[in-house]
């Protein structure tokens, strides 16, 4: 992990050796030198970090010492640079002055003192570079600096469980579903699935869901986790059963609705990760017994949650056990060998060594899927499998699982463990939309940089690692293929968090057990979750990402933090707060996002002043006034908001980095001249009036790397026809998600030959087509996702054929009375749900048991 840290240190000097040339003077040779000097030490990371794994102490305090040097230059260069900045504010002809003095630093303050810094610096990195005679650290034993190659991944299908892929569950799942469906007890029960961690009761908790759900009228799976939220909980549950949910809603009140609406129908609820009886005893009273067969199934790691929920001897706590040596044996080979790429049987040579392996494990599924995944990005050779047996220590007290877990870690590069510990930061059964995880690593500087392709490119590519190396789970998939939410199991976070706190990568508040608070100066990175404000107080003017999981209304003061990198919100109203003091004065800020805020009321201007600003999400928030200033910035690559729309974008400019904008209320100015958008590949249109759209296809022809399109008119405005005729979007071949939400002029037929060839995902909202639109939507041969919303207002929809890859399909507000899906057609359909007056819903038996249906009247 000192890699990481000299590897983005080493990456700013060398911009400030470029940039600032003019203004450095003599004191830029100290800059250059502290460069090459980390250069060199840099040759000598991973014998060292090799030796750190063998309990080398020494290695191991050396590797720390470079660590916090690195960041001493980092903090140096960049106080330089805000107090540069300040004083640019303050004196409009600073820069003049600094050129003019920069080769006498003793006369300019700022000068001054990085040149101290960076000699104070330069003794201590004397020191390290020295003791690598002392600790025995070959420097060219690596072969040199060489390159960051990013190694390809191979990309699995998703699903949420592939039971092909599951081990040794077989005849747990059967054996619960007879508790489910055992007719003698009609009262409501509730079966617990109890067993250590890692040892599959999710896995199994969704196997029983898919098989059982189709005996109960409503059926719901959650999460937990340690510290949940009632409130949230319950909210959820709701969700599930309702298309909405008041926000305004104590728990009394939540809890009555919910029991309301389950009384009449027998109920399946799946509560999964329960971590202690007292949320049994809270939430029975939503969850009525009427003597129908509604049963609760829950899972745990402890046995008074199940003998605290249910003290029936008939049903008593199911304790899973651990795998067998034949079954442990086939789930690592599944992960180390994967099928998809070959049919073959484990090659002889290796057998033996995979026995060895997999006995190591114990039976623990997770500890087989974390090693089969080192196995399967290792050479499928006899020396390169007992290179894994001989490096790790077996012999650990019992403790096989968090030492597979330990070697997981250690055998990544070093950008990828970067981007594993940062999983850190989210809470625990936290889903992680993967775009946002991907820009802040962009903008934290973990990803390298690789030719031909886009950071954030390179960045899903390491999730896709992770992925592969089971360090992370999907939740699910974008219609192209791509990870859309993750999450990561309890172990490996515990791993994320003690080995990021234990090298001083990210700070977790409150902390657990075990684990000490850095010094407020030490504090680099800080993620507070769920926890009282005043832990603001134990963060340092070091600190350069701070993510804030909240659920009150108080907001920091980032006057404190000046040289943050990363900031976000989340869930805290901040409707109340009239000025955000300081967020003007964030220069190095990259990141920034107010999630689920409410209101945001700030200055448009501080925006202009975030001079290095990448991404702007503000989904989930609004603001009374659009950030005029944001325009400015050249460095954005991402501007993201909900369902309010930013305005003010310039008629002439250079955006060469924009990639994402959505939604933009654009002007007929603007439409009619182009800025440099060349590589925009997600784009949101949003206007009040349909005559400003006359502009629009020369604009979207504009845009050859365009993927996503969304174009959303108000009221009752058109879709203005010059988008769809002369089969403007036909022309798209790169685009393969499209939202259109307006209606359709009456002079427009549908037609498949309208819509992009190569359509993955299509949503159509208010439309209000006079004919059925699923005839001609059907012949769209790559469309995996469609939604209609209010799409059609006839009495009856039919698809007779046609949707041959369709997965996914959402029917919300259609006020038709037959939705019928005919033999033949939509035979991929794996996800059907509906918010809408549907009376009847019609399609083969075998389609039916193989979808997933979920409707709200």
């Amino acid at each position: 992990m000192a890699e990481s840290a000299v590897e983005f240190v080493l990456s700013k000097l060398g911009d400030m050796i470029v940039k600032e040339a003019q203004h450095l003077g003599s004191v830029g040779e100290k800059v250059k030198w502290a460069q090459t000097e980390l250069m060199d030490i840099q040759c000598y990371l991973k014998d060292a970090d090799s030796k750190r794994r063998k309990g080398d102490a020494r290695a191991e305090n050396w590797l720390n010492q470079l660590r916090d040097v690195a960041y001493r230059i980092e903090d140096a260069t960049d106080t330089f640079y805000l107090e540069v900045e300040d004083n640019r504010q303050n004196d409009p002809s600073f820069l003049h002055k600094l050129k003019k003095l920069c080769h006498k630093p003793m006369e300019v303050p700022v000068l001054h003192k990085l040149a101290t810094e960076l000699d104070d610096i330069k003794k201590v990195l004397e020191g390290i570079s020295n003791s690598k005679v002392v600790y025995s650290i070959d420097p060219f034993q690596d072969g040199g600096k060489g390159n960051t190659i990013v190694m390809p991944f191979r990309r699995a299908a998703y699903q949420d469980v592939d039971e092909t892929e599951v081990v040794g569950l077989d005849a747990d799942k059967n054996k619960i579903l007879k508790l489910l469906r055992y007719e003698e007890t009609p009262r409501r029960a509730v079966i617990t699935i109890v067993g250590t961690g890692g040892l599959g009761k999710t896995t199994l908790a969704h196997m029983v869901y898919k098989s059982a759900k189709a005996d109960f009228k409503y059926h719901i799976m959650l999460s937990v986790s340690e510290q949940f939220s009632l409130t949230d909980l319950l909210r959820k549950m709701l969700s599930k059963l309702k298309y909405s949910v008041p926000k305004k809603q104590d728990v009394g009140a939540l809890i009555s609705e919910l029991k309301d609406l389950l009384t009449s129908r027998r109920y399946l609820i799946i509560l999964d990760d329960v971590w202690g009886p007292v949320l049994w005893n809270q939430l029975k009273d939503a969850l009525p017994d009427v003597k129908n067969g509604s049963r609760v199934l829950m899972t745990s790691r402890f046995i008074d949650v199940a003998k605290s929920a249910n003290p029936d001897p008939r049903m008593p706590p199911y304790e899973l056990d651990f795998l067998s040596d034949e079954h442990s044996l086939d789930l690592f080979l599944r992960k180390a060998i994967p099928y998809e790429e070959s049919d073959e049987k484990c090659p002889s040579d290796l057998i033996e060594l995979a026995n060895a392996l997999s006995k190591k494990c114990k039976g623990l599924p997770l500890a087989l899927i974390v090693l089969g995944g080192i196995i399967s990005t290792k050479d499928q050779t006899y020396h390169a499998w007992k290179g894994v047996l001989d490096t790790m220590d077996w012999h650990s007290d019992g403790k096989d699982c968090m030492n597979v877990l330990a070697m997981s870690y250690e055998d990544m590069p070093y950008y990828l463990k970067s981007c594993f510990l940062y999983l850190a930061s989210f809470p625990e059964d936290y889903e992680i939309t993967a775009t946002r995880l991907v820009n802040m690593w962009v903008a934290e500087g973990f990803i390298p940089q690789q030719d031909r392709k886009t950071m954030e490119e390179t960045s899903k590519d390491c999730l896709e690692q992770l992925f592969q190396r089971s360090m992370i789970q999907v939740s699910s998939r974008s219609p192209n293929g791509s990870i859309k939410y993750c999450r990561v199991h309890d172990l490996l976070r515990d791993l994320a968090m003690h080995q990021a706190g234990k090298e001083n990568f990210v700070t977790v508040f409150p902390q657990p057990q075990g684990i000490n608070h850095p010094s407020k100066l030490a504090t680099r990175r800080a993620s507070l979750q769920s926890c009282s404000p005043h832990l603001i107080e134990c963060l340092g003017p070091y600190t350069r990402s701070l993510l804030w999981f909240g659920h009150n209304n108080s907001v920091p003061s980032y006057s404190e933090f000046k040289l943050l990198r990363v900031l976000e919100i989340v869930g805290v109203n901040m409707s109340h707060v009239t000025n955000l003091k300081g967020l003007d004065k964030l220069i190095h800020l990259k990141y920034l996002g107010f999630k689920n805020c409410f209101q945001l009321n700030v200055s448009t201007s501080s925006f202009g002043r975030l001079k290095n600003l990448q991404t702007l999400d503000l989904r989930g928030t609004s603001m009374q006034q659009s950030p005029m200033g944001l325009w400015t910035i050249g460095t954005l690559r991402h501007v993201l908001t909900g369902k309010w729309s930013c305005s003010g974008f310039p008629s002439r400019g250079d955006f060469i980095n924009l990639q994402t904008l959505k939604w933009v209320s654009v002007m007929e100015t603007w439409l009619s001249h182009v800025p440099g958008l060349s590589n925009l590949k997600t784009l949101g249109l949003s206007n009040p009036y349909t005559e400003w759209w006359d502009p629009v296809p020369n604009l979207l022809g504009t845009l050859t790397s365009l993927v996503s399109l969304g174009i959303r008119t108000h009221s009752e405005n058109h879709i203005p026809k010059e988008i769809i005729y002369p089969r403007a979007l036909a022309n798209y071949q790169n685009l393969q998600n499209l939202y259109l939400d307006g209606v359709w002029s009456e002079n427009v037929t549908l037609e498949a030959g309208l819509f992009p060839p190569y359509l993955v995902k299509l949503t159509l909202v208010d439309s209000k087509f006079r004919q059925d639109p699923m005839m001609e939507l059907g012949k769209l041969k790559s469309l995996k996702k469609l939604k209609l919303n209010g799409t059609y207002e006839g009495e009856k929809m039919i698809c007779q054929e046609g949707f041959a890859v369709l997965q996914s399909l959402i029917l919300h507000e259609l006020r038709i009375d037959v939705f019928t899906i005919e033999k033949g057609a939509m035979p991929k359909l794996k996800f059907l749900r509906y918010f809408s007056s549907l009376v009847k819903l019609e399609m083969p038996p075998e389609l039916k048991h193989s979808t997933s249906i979920i409707g709200f009247f």
